[in-house]
């Protein structure tokens, strides 16, 4: 199912380890074909384009953080893993600018062969020390259900060591939004389960219109909650770990 899209639905994370902990809250995304972003402007009074609307998607909150377009820089990515999507569609899962405000924990690019199947997937990771890091994972030619691990290089919990693996669990979206995440700790012990589902809808001003009144500050709340959560973990007894310094290279896989 190709174009941009919204998806209204939940992300809900399971701690696992060493206490058990349960976060569940209601979100909706952008899903934007990265080259449709200036028709997606155009024709929208709630949505904006590198320009502030109650809705907005900024270039400088993803990829390079330089304000350039996207594409270029993906593509870039991609062929230094020789891999060629030969100008195939390349659309991102992410949170939106709402009220000029905007967090985004995970961002994904969903890298598409000119002929319509998945043929790589970058995991943008961020924290909230400013910091990103990218996790770029090649597709196999026509699967159905998506089966992703990779080693944990980046530190996002300040109550999680560094070490272990995530394992992506997706189906390319469509009428429904299905990701699964489980990380595991670096003895292979299971550590957190993460998901977000949602149903599609078309990105128009309706559907913006109602995405405002449902989460009017949700961004501000992703923030927000991701700080009150740390602060109950901390007092059921997590340890803190000091955070490392970043990878030196901006992407693995």
């Amino acid at each position: 199912m190709g174009g941009s899209a919204l998806y209204f639905g939940r992300v809900v994370h399971k701690r696992l380890r060493p206490m058990t902990h349960r976060l569940d809250y209601r979100v909706f995304s952008l899903f934007l074909d990265i080259d449709d972003l200036a028709a997606l402007d155009a024709r929208s009074r709630l949505f904006g384009y590198n320009r502030l609307r109650p809705v907005s998607f900024m270039d400088r909150d993803h990829g390079p953080r330089d304000g350039g377009p996207l594409r270029p820089w993906v593509e870039a990515k991609l062929a230094e893993r020789g891999i060629d999507i030969a100008g195939g569609p390349i659309r991102l899962l992410c949170f939106p600018r709402l009220w000029g405000y905007v967090f985004n924990p995970l961002s994904i690019y969903f890298c598409y062969r000119p002929t319509g199947g998945l043929r790589a997937i970058l995991y943008e990771v961020a924290n909230t020390f400013g910091e990103w890091h990218g996790y770029l994972l090649e597709v196999p030619a026509g699967a159905a259900e998506i089966s992703q691990t990779t080693e944990k290089v980046f530190h996002v919990s300040p109550f999680n060591r560094m070490g272990g693996h995530y394992r992506f669990r997706l189906k390319p979206p469509g009428t429904r939004l299905n990701l699964l995440i489980r990380q595991s700790d670096p003895e292979g012990r299971p550590l957190l389960v993460a998901s977000h589902v949602g149903a599609r809808r078309p990105l128009d001003d309706r559907a913006l219109a109602a995405a405002i009144l449902r989460h009017p500050l949700m961004t501000l709340k992703v923030t927000a909650a991701i700080h009150w959560e740390a602060l109950k973990l901390w007092l059921k007894g997590a340890r803190y770990v000091p955070k490392p310094a970043p990878p030196e290279r901006e992407i693995t896989g």
